[in-house]
């Protein structure tokens, strides 16, 4: 069997739009966790797919929304989330450009972690560059589709996300 390098640290870039903040141009406080799940799930598409070569293309374009979760969910487990915290280190605005950092952080029995970190590629409002806006961390939990109780990570989750830690 052919070993692919695992990319252990997946780069998105969005650009905030309009729609994602207040009338004076700042992003929403609840958009930030829309930020940091979608890569999630976009880095998730990425990790958990099968055929890297024949995707490579579609792992370059924004066409992941929700793929990530439809993969893990593909080894017959719930994902729910058990924690999640996100902190703020520098105001977001309209048009901003965010480069996102998505890793696998931990991995327990029955639970896995992602650690997100955005950064202003440049900013409306300061003359800094590579800022540190926002991290986040995100904890899902693996349950029984059947009795909605928690379960050992199944497996090959648990090989896959293990060969993306730090």
């Amino acid at each position: 069997m052919l070993e692919l390098e695992v990319q252990k640290i997946i780069t998105l870039q969005r650009t905030v739009l309009f729609g994602d903040c207040d009338p004076e141009g700042i992003v929403y406080t609840p958009r930030f966790s829309y930020f940091a799940v979608e890569a999630i799930q976009d880095a998730l598409t990425i990790w958990l797919d099968d055929h890297p070569h024949e995707s490579n293309q579609a792992s370059n374009s924004k066409t992941h929304k929700s793929g990530g979760l439809r993969k893990l969910m593909g080894y017959d487990i719930l994902p729910p989330a058990r924690a999640f915290n996100l902190e703020f280190h520098h105001p977001v605005t309209w048009d901003d450009e965010l480069s996102i950092n998505v890793s696998v952080d931990k991995i327990t029995e029955r639970s896995f972690s992602f650690k997100v970190e955005a950064r202003l590629a440049n900013s409306r409002i300061s003359s800094e560059q590579n800022i540190l806006a926002f991290t986040a961390h995100l904890t899902q939990v693996c349950m029984s589709r059947e009795t909605n109780k928690s379960i050992p990570l199944p497996p090959k989750l648990k090989q896959r996300l293990s060969a993306l830690l730090p």
